[in-house]
Formats: C-alpha cells, structure tokens, sequence
C-alpha cells in the first residue's frame, strides 16, 4: 500500500510534457506540419501521468470509446506496437484523431489528473502510437472475421464514412467507398490545412483501409452518376451516407459579390485539394491578398488565417460577432493564431463590402457589437452598437461562418426525410434514414461539427447496419 501510495505521488509530480513545434515566425512562412510529435522517452514520460482509474471517465468522454488507459499503459511500457493495436480496436484513424480531435473538451476534459493539474495528453499519445506504427512498424493488419457474402455502399469518403468501412471491413462485409472529388478523405483533405494534418497521413490512413479490403471509386458524384436505388438494384445490402455539409454559407450584404471575397469552403480547397500553395508546380489560381481578412472564429476560420499568412499575406485579421469567451475555435487553434501573428477584431460584424472601379473589394465596412441575452446557441446574442461603425482595408475576405446541406443527393433520393435545414433525418441511436436499407452519419445529419464526432457517428451507424445484415431492419 505504501509503495502505491509512493508511486502514486512521483507520477503526480510529473509535468505535462509539451510537444516540441515549429517557432511562430518560422511556421507561418510555410506549410510544414506545426508540432513535431513525441520522441519514445517523451511519451513513456507523459503516459507515466496515467492514473489507470478503475472508472475512467476518459473513454466514456471519447465519441468511438477508445480503451484510453489500455493503450497509454502500453506505451508506458514501451510496447508501442501492442498500443496501436489497441487504438485499432476502436478506431481506424488514430494518425488523424491524434491532431485534429478537440480532446480538450473530450477525453482530456473529464482527466481526473486535470482536476488538480494538466490532463494526461492523451492526443499528443495518439498520434505518437499512430506515427510510430507508420514509420517502425512490422506493416501486419488487424484480424479479419470471415466473409459474410453482403456489399454495403458508403458514399463520402470523410471521417464517418472511413470509420463505417474500417469497422465494417473487420466484420466481414464487402465495403465501397464513393467519392465526388479525384482524391478520398473529404473534408480531412479539402477542409484541413497541411500544416495541421499533413495529408501524406490521410493518404497513409486511407491506404491502411484499403490494404484492409476496403475498395474506393472516385469520381463518382452519388445523385447524379449513379443514385442510391441504382446502388441497391447494383447488389449492395445496405447504404451509409456520409457526404458532411459542403455547401458554404454567404453573407448577404451590400457588396458581396465583389471579386475578392471567398467562401472559406472555395478557399480552403484550392489550397488544400488542388494544391495552390504549391504553386508553380500547381497551378491552381488562388488570390493572394496583402491584407485579409476572415469572417468567423470557428477551427474552419482559424485554418483560413494562417493559410492566408503562408499565401503571403502582410496583414491576416479575424472579425468575430462575438467576444473571445465565446469563439468556438480549439484553444489550441486561437493560440496558435495569435502567436503567428493574426489580429482578432471581437465584438464587430460586417455590414457592407467596399470595392473600387473595377469590381474588387478593396475594404469592408463593421459596426461594433455589444452582447445580449442569450440565443438558442445558448451563447450571448450580439447586438449592434449605433453609430459605431468603422472601416478595414483588405484585397481578400474568406467568408467562415459555417455550412449547409448540399441538396444534391438528399433532393434526389426519394424517401428520405430532411429537417428544415435541409439535412438528413437519423435516429441517434442507430444512424437509421427513414428509406430502408439507409444510414447517415456525421455532417450531413448534424451540421458542421468535429471530426471525431462525426466516427462516433459512423461507429453507431456501422454496429446497427452489422445489426440489420444479420438479423433484419
């Protein structure tokens, strides 16, 4: 009882270890992955901080229930490939969850070591099993039960759609992935920038799938190429939906369709999808301003800033409704920003583009805000302040105030209801449409959500289409 008790106080007095990373002024000049991950004694060190609870509150604080304390204690014991193996039993893609997963909100948050320090980093030691497997690992998949003889068709090659394919690979079924775009991982490629999931690690991920059986066609715009009954009537048993929300949101202001002013959906995939920050070698047109400017505070505006700074811009601003308290963007995601050199302008909102004589925007008109009473957000409404606007120069503005249902699948697909926004209507508990034979997961039912998220709905869709396989709807 000593000797735990002992144990116990030297694992306590062991500090957060911090992942090494690139310096500001150095990062935001080019689009190299931002943190350079853990070295094996680095992540030893940290996974010593694990209490092992007995009831960790941490795995019923992950969306996919991931056996936090089982693969932590293996790295602690230096068996980094038994810890990878153990992250596979839950989720496909650790490499990608290790650094876009808001675990501070997640599993870090309900750590019992944050209640009297720092959580255990559990998403730094994620990724460091993920990366380690990647590049010392024997290359050997996980076990494969035997062919159950159905096909299931997933359309959209996102976060939920991958974790419905690696969930159902294992099990026996024969997987299909359709993708719209030439290259698979959705908003993981187009969405996410390099410099914080390098897409040589979606690739990797991705690969790992297929290596698994899981077979991917892209250029195939489900809806209009081929639509889901056809899919049905092709032998597939089942059909997940997992196209996320695609289609950008614009401001309806004086000026808005001045040259210059993107949505942050177009901006983010000419970057990220067609390569544009690698220009000449793509060439991809992208206006690259001096001064730009971001609408929004989300983690989709934080990537557009930054991006805009490795595009060269002098200036990169965020203009935001609401205060700081309330942005929604990861922590990590506003420091980064800021220590890059970005400039916040709380409390304001556009209410006109400015251009000059030939169409472009050149500066953009803002009144100051003062918050109100709570919304249904549940978050304090702005209200403008009168009299108080004032004026930003910028030659470029990225629209990141969220995105809608594309109504390009759901509108050609008969039997399946939509909600008043436009998104699909899924049972929580299952993923289940309303058209037999159909799940959805992720984006396309909730919104604009987070990666993680949207696995934990695909790992709830994959169990109830195992579910209805072999017993029926």
């Amino acid at each position: 009882m000593v000797e735990q008790e002992t144990k116990k106080v030297k694992r306590e007095k062991i500090p957060r270890q911090p992942m090494p990373e690139q310096e500001p002024e150095l990062r935001a000049k080019n689009f190299e992955e931002v943190p350079f991950g853990y070295s094996p004694e680095t992540a030893m060190k940290e996974a010593e901080r694990c209490l092992q609870c007995k009831k960790p509150a941490c795995i019923a604080g992950c969306p996919v229930e991931i056996d936090i304390p089982g693969f932590i204690r293996l790295i602690k014991e230096g068996e980094f490939t038994k810890s990878i193996r153990k992250l596979w039993e839950r989720n496909s893609l650790p490499a990608i969850c290790g650094r876009v997963c808001p675990q501070e909100i997640q599993c870090e948050g309900v750590c019992i070591v944050g209640k009297k320090g720092e959580p255990v980093a559990i998403g730094n030691l994620e990724r460091f099993a993920a990366d380690w497997e990647r590049e010392n690992g024997t290359g050997d998949l996980p076990p494969k039960a035997e062919p159950k003889g159905k096909k299931v068709a997933i359309v959209g090659s996102g976060p939920a759609g991958l974790t419905v394919a690696g969930d159902l690979i294992v099990k026996g079924y024969e997987i299909t992935v359709f993708e719209a775009f030439h290259k698979p991982g959705g908003v993981l490629l187009y969405g996410i920038p390099e410099f914080r999931l390098p897409k040589e690690i979606v690739a990797q991920e991705i690969n790992f799938l297929e290596r698994l059986g899981v077979k991917v066609e892209c250029n195939q715009v489900v809806g209009r190429t081929v639509s889901i009954n056809e899919l049905f009537e092709d032998g597939y048993d089942a059909v997940f939906i997992g196209v996320g929300a695609g289609l950008p949101i614009l401001l309806n202001i004086p000026g808005k369709n001045l040259i210059g002013i993107y949505s942050a959906n177009e901006y983010l995939t000419r970057s990220n999808l067609m390569k544009a920050y690698r220009f000449p070698e793509y060439d991809t047109p992208i206006i690259r301003g001096r001064n730009v400017v971001t609408l929004g505070a989300g983690n989709v505006a934080m990537d557009s800033a930054r991006t805009a700074l490795r595009l060269g811009a002098e200036n990169s601003r965020i203009v935001y409704r609401r205060s700081r308290t309330e942005v929604p963007a990861r922590d990590a995601e506003v420091h980064h920003a800021e220590e890059e050199g970005v400039e916040f302008f709380f409390l304001a909102a556009p209410t006109k583009f400015i251009g000059n004589d030939q169409g472009r925007v050149v500066g953009m008109e803002c009144l100051k805000m003062e918050l109100g009473e709570p919304d249904d957000s549940g978050r304090r409404r702005p209200v403008p302040m009168e009299g108080s606007e004032f004026e930003l120069e910028c030659d470029l503005v990225i629209v990141a105030v969220g995105a809608g249902a594309n109504p390009l699948l759901t509108q050609s697909t008969e039997g399946l209801a939509l909600n008043k926004w436009g998104y699909i209507q899924a049972d929580p508990k299952t993923g289940k449409t309303t058209k037999k034979g159909v799940w959805a997961g992720g984006d396309i039912v909730t919104g604009s959500a987070t990666v993680i998220l949207a696995m934990g709905a695909g790992r709830i869709a994959a169990n109830s289409i195992d579910d209805y396989l072999t017993w029926g709807w």
